[in-house]
């Protein structure tokens, strides 16, 4: 699934007490009276009763008396290595909250203020991920696995997000759903690092625990599809380290036979081909041994980088804008494989069945999307492909889940597209919308339901910035959060579950990617090299945290917009920066100005290409790993 797809405490709930009328005068007013309390305890609970603020919100909790404090002398005491494990993960974010150094005690008694973690496989009925947590005079977390104490860590770290103290009480803590994500188009429109980082982060601290990443890797074994939006694969390893570390399993996606441009932009030998001998550039030809040799190796290059057991191809939209009369080569392929009655669609689903046989023999589920399963084809897809559910079509959702696939609801719904769709949380809020709500049906059990994820989509690559994109996500992210881990609807308002966020904010080690690091000024820019004549610019911040860079000669900003342009960007190393009429609205005229030990770097806000000079004094944008960024020093005189 890719383009073209049109796609964060609240006040305690007390019930009102009821208005009690003097009573004078005679026994029988009294006994009323007298009567009357309990009533009235009973329906205004106290606010210490009630949970303590967290996303996703503790729908088991038990108050107890008094609290447990933070405090300078606290410890963590961890039974057993998976417990050293969470507990040196909870000691550096507690170091990153500003809680301090915070020593890791193997074994030994707990004092006062301590915080235990437990492993102990013993406890079944918390599961793969649940977990007890036990606030007094220490603070105590438990889980089955390894995953469920960091989950209970998590908890933690929001409730002294609020303060020292912690309310005493007790939590066990399980949730609804297995699979509980976001996923991410980082393909066409490279999607930087530290933002990713970020939200493997905020991903984590809220117990979400999957990241389904369509995106392209850096090829060694074909360097011909390596045009811009790739990511290394250092940079792969540092991203799923970083989810490993968090609990947070990361899937990776190249979608296919369709939306395969960025794959087959150089093999057009691998291009499916029109009845008018016009090639296809985002079609793999399916009908081609070749072709299910390349898409395979691809597949053995990305497991070198991700060890996820799945594998998302994921298989919606092949015929898009176009069907298969087109190609009639399909219906003779798959007539000569399964018969004078094969459909083309039976060749598209052959297809996903030689990738599900290939990709389990490496140990990998696969992942399609729902709409691959819609045409008219005589042969099953096969069974155990998990489906990710967004389109209302002819099949539904509680047919394939009768039909044995493993269901995720992805409802485009929860769609956010740049410059386009934004999901609207208030109103699934207000609903009650919760993973049983797919997109044309409504189910009654979560039975084959594996969870939902909310998808963020780059179909105009310019409509909006990363930071623009991670503000608009941030109440979608606690809300997907929210619906798969617990209740659907924890607080009475949408208001009040929005200031239940806000009290948690971001997890330890978020960065902070809309601070610049100058102010706003007219400076004299000089590349290092001295490639590029000094400049004056006038330097302004930008609402989402980037800056704008206006000649203070010509009265022109600096903009890349050079190169052909795909889903509205120029995606093209090596195409110039110049400057062009100043507009606040036009994204790509927003840079980003960071600080290094030898001076500054500009990367443009949408392509994530850096300014280069080379030695004819030009400015061209590069991928980092291409070419060297220019080294510039910012003076004001």
């Amino acid at each position: 699934m890719t383009v073209l797809r049109s796609i964060f405490a609240p006040r305690p709930r007390t019930r009102p007490r009821p208005h009690r009328r003097r009573l004078r005068g005679t026994v029988v007013a009294l006994l009323l009276l007298a009567a009357s309390v309990p009533a009235a305890a009973e329906a205004a609970p106290s606010a210490a009763a009630d949970p303590p603020r967290t996303v996703p919100a503790l729908t088991d909790w038990t108050p107890g008396e008094g609290s447990y404090s933070y405090g300078p002398d606290t410890r963590i005491v961890a039974h057993g290595q998976a417990a050293r494990d969470v507990a040196r993960t909870l000691a550096g974010d507690l170091r990153a909250a500003g809680r301090g150094r915070v020593s890791v005690a193997a074994e030994g008694a707990a004092r006062d203020g301590d915080i235990v973690i437990d492993v102990d496989p013993a406890r079944k009925p918390l599961g793969t991920e649940g977990y007890e947590l036990r606030a007094g005079e220490r603070l105590e977390i438990a889980g089955a696995t390894e995953a469920g104490a960091f989950y209970g860590t998590r908890t933690l770290l929001q409730l002294l997000a609020q303060g020292d103290s912690v309310p005493a009480g007790r939590t066990v803590d399980v949730p609804r759903y297995k699979e509980r994500g976001v996923g991410v188009c980082a393909c066409y429109i490279h999607i930087s690092t530290p933002w990713l980082e970020n939200l493997v982060r905020d991903m984590a601290y809220n117990k979400q625990n999957q990241l389904l990443l369509e995106l392209k890797v850096k090829s060694d074994k074909h360097p011909e599809a390596n045009s811009w939006g790739y990511y290394t694969k250092s940079e792969i390893r540092r991203i799923v380290a970083l989810g490993e570390k968090y609990h947070v399993t990361i899937i990776p996606e190249i979608n296919s036979p369709g939306h395969m441009d960025p794959w087959l932009e150089n093999r057009t030998d691998l291009q499916l081909t029109d009845s008018d001998g016009k090639p296809q550039p985002s079609r793999l030809d399916i009908t081609k041994d070749e072709a299910f040799a390349y898409y395979t190796s691809l597949i053995d290059e990305y497991a070198e980088v991700f060890p996820a057991k799945s594998w998302h191809m994921g298989a919606d939209e092949y015929m898009l804008g176009s069907d298969f009369a087109k190609y009639p080569h399909i219906l003779e392929y798959a007539r000569k494989k399964y018969g004078a009655n094969a459909t083309p669609q039976d060749a598209f689903v052959d297809f996903i069945n030689r990738v599900h046989a290939y990709a389990t023999q490496q140990g990998k589920q696969l992942r399609i999307w729902n709409d691959g399963l819609t045409g008219a084809n005589t042969v099953p897809v096969a069974a155990g492909t998990s489906v990710e559910h967004w389109l209302d079509v002819k099949t539904k959702p509680s047919q394939l889940i009768a039909q044995g696939y493993p269901l995720q609801n992805a409802a485009y719904s929860l769609y956010l597209v740049r410059g386009g769709f934004h999901t609207n949380t208030k109103a699934l809020y207000d609903q009650a919308w919760d993973p049983l709500s797919f997109e044309g049906e409504k189910l009654a059990s979560p039975d084959g339901i594996t969870g939902a994820k909310i998808s963020l989509w780059p179909d105009n690559g310019r409509g909006e910035t990363e930071n623009e994109v991670a503000a608009a996500m941030a109440m979608p992210l606690s809300h997907i959060a929210q619906v798969t881990w617990g209740a659907a609807h924890p607080d009475p308002t949408y208001a009040d579950f929005t200031a239940r966020t806000d009290t948690v904010g971001h997890a330890p080690g978020w960065r902070d990617l809309t601070r610049t690091p100058v102010a706003d000024d007219t400076y004299t820019l000089r590349d290092t090299k001295g490639h590029a004549k000094p400049a004056r610019y006038e330097i302004r911040r930008t609402a989402d945290g980037y800056i704008t860079l206006k000649s203070a000669a010509g009265g022109k900003c600096l903009e890349t917009r050079s190169g052909r342009l795909t889903l509205n960007v120029p995606l093209q190393p090596g195409t110039a920066v110049t400057e062009e009429t100043c507009d606040p609205a036009n994204t790509l005229q927003r840079w980003q100005l960071t600080e290094r030990a030898d001076g500054y770097r500009l990367t443009n806000a949408i392509t994530r290409m850096s300014a280069h000079v080379p030695d004819d004094g030009r400015i061209v944008q590069y991928p980092d790993d291409q070419q060297p960024p220019a080294v510039w020093t910012l003076t004001t005189n």
